[in-house]
């Protein structure tokens, strides 16, 4: 059973579940765009049947029919939250059948999640020590140097994760001249972004060019675990300038902080489709499917990993809180 928690994060725990059990159903048979529209019309299904107001603010898919949309609404109860969601990060390593791919979203209450195109952004992503200490004008080199004076390590000894991407050549040249190691992920900077919130996760920093929506998500999370990102827009060309000044984000040069991002009591839900740093992914058993979720509360100052059963019976869930 769910501990008690008054503040309403448990509302999103089954929305990506939904979406997850969705995706999972396409996992190795290398239709990475099906298993993300699956999970988006899975998971625009749970948030219609969420009792609470909620609002889409930003989402990240593949479109068509039953995806999700900004803008759209669900809900009359209760106090409102405003939501940003990505039903499916990893939908090419799901398509193949390998680890990391997850159902995720960012929930707060109105007006505390940044609106944001879908387009790219620079990105730095570190644990709570070293606020203030690295910026995204600075050279990869002192940057690498700061945290490791933060940390009170060599820099020989700090792990930076990269996402393994033909943009991020020279990025990974510098890392390694400064003397750092690099690891190189597939997929999914949000979860490397968490590893170098979390002590003895394998990663110290996470640097590089990803999702816009990721990094708001991202921050929700790093919010909760006291960790920091300062992200900036990459607009690629004039028409993604024009778009962030529909946004009313014309200083799209402007860097952004943790805070810039997500306001106060926001709550982070992820629920692993394949395995991967944190996370079992869905696995079938003889009694029904079972999801591995993780919720990162920062109003309720909570982190919990939540196992569900869910039975073939009835399809209701059974929720186990591991410590």
């Amino acid at each position: 059973m769910w501990p008690e928690v008054s503040c309403g994060c448990r509302h999103f725990q089954a929305v990506t579940e939904a979406a997850a059990l969705a995706a999972a159903q396409w996992l190795g048979r290398g239709d990475g765009v099906a298993a993300d529209l699956a999970a988006q019309a899975a998971m625009a299904e749970a948030l219609s049947q969420v009792s609470v107001k909620t609002r889409v603010v930003a989402t990240k898919g593949s479109g068509g029919p039953g995806a999700l949309r900004a803008g759209q609404e669900w809900g009359d109860a209760g106090e409102g939250w405003d939501i940003v969601t990505l039903p499916l990060e990893g939908r090419e390593p799901l398509a193949r059948g390998a680890e990391g791919a997850l159902s995720m979203l960012a929930a707060g209450p109105l007006g505390s999640l940044l609106a944001v195109p879908e387009m790219y952004m620079e990105k730095i992503m570190t644990g709570g020590s070293i606020k203030g200490s690295l910026d995204l004008d600075a050279p990869v080199g002192k940057n690498l140097r700061n945290l490791a004076i933060a940390l009170n390590r060599p820099t020989q000894e700090l792990v930076v994760a990269v996402l393994d991407r033909p943009r991020h050549e020279r990025l990974c040249a510098e890392i390694r001249e400064a003397g750092a190691r690099l690891r190189l992920i597939p997929d999914g900077d949000i979860s490397a972004g968490l590893a170098a919130a979390v002590k003895d996760a394998g990663v110290d920093i996470c640097i590089g060019i990803g999702g816009s929506i990721e990094a708001v998500i991202a921050a929700a999370a790093l919010r909760g675990l006291g960790g920091h990102i300062q992200a900036r827009f990459w607009p690629v060309s004039r028409r993604q300038v024009e778009e962030l000044q529909s946004f009313g984000l014309a200083d799209f040069e402007a860097k952004l902080s943790t805070t810039d991002l997500v306001g106060e009591g926001v709550v982070f839900v992820a629920t692993a489709v394949t395995g991967g740093r944190f996370l079992r992914g869905v696995e079938r058993r003889s009694e029904g499917v079972c999801t591995e979720t993780l919720v990162i509360c920062s109003r309720c100052k909570a982190v919990r990993t939540v196992r569900t059963l869910h039975r073939n019976e009835d399809g209701a869930g059974v929720h186990l809180t591991l410590r």
